[in-house]
């Protein structure tokens, strides 16, 4: 290991507020797929997700999309993508 190893990362990191929420992709990771939206409600509809509009329960984003079967993990973030959006999330503070 050399001493640049020990310094910390190689990107700082920076000091800004929280973002409220789980990232889309971490959700996405949880599931497998093909899966319905119902099982998706049911196993992860209470997690808040990160949106543009700020943090939303994953349940109330489904409930506003007609897909009702995922066949795939693009076709989850695709579907839940075309509900909230995609751009900046907003900072716990904003």
């Amino acid at each position: 290991m050399s001493d640049d190893d020990e310094e910390g990362p190689a990107v700082p990191l920076g000091e800004g507020e929280p973002v409220e929420g789980a990232p889309l992709a971490r959700v996405a990771s949880r599931l497998h797929y093909a899966i319905e939206k119902s099982e998706v409600v049911r196993r992860e509809g209470e997690t808040t997700i990160r949106t543009p509009d700020g943090p939303r329960e994953l349940a109330d984003v489904l409930e506003e999309t007609d897909a009702v079967y995922f066949d795939t993990r693009q076709a989850f973030e695709s579907a839940v993508r075309d509900v909230i959006g995609t751009g900046p999330v907003p900072t716990a503070e904003e």
